[in-house]
Formats: structure tokens, C-alpha cells, sequence
């Protein structure tokens, strides 16, 4: 039985790669598992799953529980298709970025099941850290480009570069907001059916503060997210201020929004036509979802100082859709920073991305901390190198809901 652990590079098409070897048509020492019956792991797979479940109306992953795969959150829902994928009798498993969307524990606990599963089935981990290679694997190789060449893992530094910071440029017009306090939590709480999912939770973040929200999957971190965002009806009623209005108090939604930037990484998805990279950052300006309004020589001018801040004027004119899945993180993130909000939420903006393209999104996170006075809400479950919140809040869950607490803050002048 052989298993592999493979590094690969955001340069390569990894759906290909996956395929030929599900396909048997692997080449080199990866041929061995050609001609053999494999089963693919990964976040897309279970997604297609759950549709398929919910489509049908059917249970299939989890039938002693009888419960669709939906109903389980993420690191549940890995573990039951982990025991689905086990019961087809493969005779090899491919784990693409395994360890994605999971809390620390969870991590343990599924390299743990990976280890034990090694004894009867063969195993393929491809990852794009190098922080998840798993030290029981004996094969290990690193793919960098679309021959699907193997070679030796070779453990680069971070380097942390300086990105051009002395260019960062100013928003057009000053925000409309300008008192210290952005969101103010007081004792909030919020049910389902029942459940409680957040407990009397209290927090308030300021101006020019950098935190990262952490907690278990599960704990609540999305609730807390669309309580800011105002898209949780459940805020109203309760002690929940944001900015310098309590919620409810005839607020619009767009008011909100207007206040805050936003990174998910489920927004690539959305820029999937053929604008270049140039008018997609400055749809920024506008809102909306590629650019339909002609753009100010202005802001040209605030989009061509930020290309040359994150290093990629030489690529203005290439089309979104064909940058490196770290370039076109970047530029997303440049696009909900434009105005300069008082918030910016950052929602896993390094998940999927390899070592190197981490590097560059935590090189732009820290200069828009050190050059602007916009509030970073870092919401992941890793603790990156390199990346220094100046407060990190923390989810606990417990039977009444999970609770929230301060694990460590600085003042920020």
C-alpha cells in the first residue's frame, strides 16, 4: 500500500490532476494507483452530496443517524462523509485540503482518523500549506506547475516582503462616520428553534482596532458576522449598536453596508465574466458587480496607486478570471478597502491559498493596518506567521450557547 502527501502550487489546474488519477491515468510513480477503485474527499464533494441528498430527499451518508448531511456542521459533516467514503470499499482515498474550515481540535482529531485509516486503505493528501503535510506519510512530493511533475518538498522561508507602502492612497471623500466606536455589543443573544447559538455576548470594536475572531466550528462565528452586517433580523430588540445607531432604530440595511468592507472567498464565484483586473477593483466604487459606470479620471488614478501598492500594474489589463486564485484574493480585498470603511471584515481570506499567496494577502492585511485607520474583523481558525491582531475574541461554546471572551488586547492609540 503507498501514501502520498502532495504540496501543490495555486499555478496548478488541481481538478485536472485529481481527475487523471480517479481516471487511472497518473503518470510516473503516482501510476500505481492506476487500474484501482478511488474515492475523492473533498469540501466540493460533500457539497454535491448534500445536494444531491436534499434533491432526492434521500439519506445516504449517515444512515444509522438518518439524517441528511446538511443537518451536521462542518467538522461533523467531514467526519460522517469520512465513514461514507470508508464504506464503498476504496481502494484509495483522495483528501484534497482536508484540514480547511476546521477548528484546531477538529484538525487533531481527523489527522488522528487519517492515521488509523492508513492500515487499510491508501491515502492522497493534497494540501497547499506546508503546515498540513502529515509527518506519517511516507511519500511526500510537491507539484508546481501543469506537467504534474513530481519533485522533492523544498521548505521555503516566508519572506514577508514589504509591499509599497508609502503609496497608499487616500479615499476620494472622508467617511460620514466618525465617532470612536464602530460596533457595540451588549449582552446579545441569539436563538434557533430553541437552541441558543451565542450567549449574553459583549464586545465592542473601535476605530483603527485589528482583531480576529476565533472559536470552534459551530460556535457561532457566522451569527456573530451577520449581526454586524446587519442581515440578522434577530439583532432587533437588543443592545446591539452599530455605528452610532441601535439596531432597529429605523437604520436601513444599506446604511450599514455603506460602513463596511467585505472579503468572503466565496466572492470570486461572482466575478466570473471577462472584466480585467483594473475595472473589477474599481466596481468597488460603485458596488456592484463588475463595472457598468465610467470611471472618474480620479478614480482611475486611486486604482493605478493601489495596483502599484499590491504590485500588480503589469497585469491591469488581464482579465480576472485568469489571475492566480491568491491575485485575484488580493485584489478583492483592495476593492472592499477602497473607500476606506470604517470596518473591513475578513472572512478565511487565506483558506485554499498556498504558502506563497498567503504570504502576499498577509503582506496587504498588515499594510492597510499600518497605513489606514480602518478596523480589521480577521475572522479564521489558524494563527498565521507574520499576521499580529491587536485583539483576538474568542467563542466558547458551552450547552446555553457559547459565550465570548477577550483573549488578549492591546490599546491602540
Amino acid at each position: 500500500m503507498q501514501h502520498w502527501d502532495i504540496l501543490l502550487s495555486n499555478q496548478v489546474n488541481k481538478k485536472a490532476f485529481i481527475d487523471n488519477i480517479i481516471n487511472s491515468e497518473a503518470k510516473g510513480e503516482l501510476a500505481f494507483f492506476n487500474n484501482k477503485k478511488g474515492i475523492l474527499f473533498s469540501d466540493i464533494a460533500i457539497e454535491k452530496f448534500i445536494e444531491k441528498e436534499y434533491q432526492y430527499d434521500i439519506v445516504e451518508a449517515s444512515p444509522e443517524s438518518h439524517r441528511q448531511l446538511r443537518t451536521f456542521s462542518s467538522g461533523e459533516r467531514k467526519k460522517e462523509f469520512l465513514k461514507y467514503c470508508i464504506s464503498q470499499k476504496p481502494d484509495f482515498i483522495i483528501f484534497d485540503n482536508p484540514f480547511d474550515h476546521l477548528d484546531q481540535a477538529s484538525r487533531v482529531v481527523l489527522a488522528e482518523s487519517l492515521k488509523k485509516l492508513t492500515d487499510e486503505i491508501a491515502i492522497i493528501q493534497i494540501v497547499n500549506r506546508v503546515s498540513d503535510v502529515l509527518e506519517f506519510v511516507p511519500n511526500k512530493a510537491q507539484i508546481k506547475d501543469n506537467s504534474f511533475e513530481l519533485h522533492p518538498i523544498s521548505k521555503t522561508e516566508n519572506h514577508f516582503k514589504t509591499l509599497n507602502t508609502a503609496a497608499i492612497p487616500k479615499a476620494i471623500e472622508p467617511h460620514s462616520f466618525h465617532e470612536s466606536v464602530l460596533i457595540k455589543m451588549e449582552e446579545v443573544s441569539v436563538s434557533y428553534e430553541e437552541r441558543k447559538i451565542i450567549d449574553k455576548i459583549s464586545w465592542t470594536i473601535k476605530q483603527g482596532e485589528f482583531w480576529q475572531l476565533i472559536g470552534p466550528n459551530g460556535s457561532g462565528k457566522s451569527t456573530i458576522l451577520s449581526l454586524i452586517t446587519g442581515d440578522n433580523p434577530k439583532g432587533f430588540g437588543q443592545d446591539l449598536y452599530l455605528f452610532g445607531r441601535k439596531k432597529g432604530s429605523g437604520e436601513s440595511v444599506w446604511d450599514i453596508k455603506k460602513q463596511i468592507g467585505i472579503f468572503t472567498t466565496s466572492m470570486t464565484d461572482l466575478f466570473q465574466k471577462g472584466h480585467t483586473l483594473e475595472q473589477m477593483i474599481l466596481s468597488g466604487f460603485f458596488d456592484s458587480i463588475g463595472l457598468y459606470n465610467e470611471p472618474t479620471t480620479h478614480q482611475l488614478q486611486i486604482v493605478n496607486q493601489w495596483l502599484d501598492v499590491i504590485e500588480m500594474t503589469h497585469l491591469r489589463k488581464k482579465r480576472f478570471i485568469d489571475l492566480s486564485i491568491g491575485q485575484q484574493r488580493v485584489a478583492l480585498i483592495v476593492r472592499a478597502v477602497l473607500k476606506h470603511p470604517p470596518l473591513l471584515i475578513l472572512d478565511e481570506p487565506v483558506e485554499g491559498l498556498d504558502d506563497e499567496n498567503v504570504d502576499l494577502v498577509i503582506q496587504l492585511i498588515n499594510t492597510i493596518k499600518q497605513e489606514t485607520n480602518v478596523a480589521i474583523l480577521y475572522v479564521s481558525h489558524r494563527i498565521e506567521v507574520g499576521l499580529a491582531p491587536t485583539s483576538v475574541f474568542e467563542l466558547l461554546p458551552s450547552e446555553t450557547g457559547s459565550i465570548g471572551k477577550i483573549k488578549f488586547q492591546k490599546l491602540v492609540n
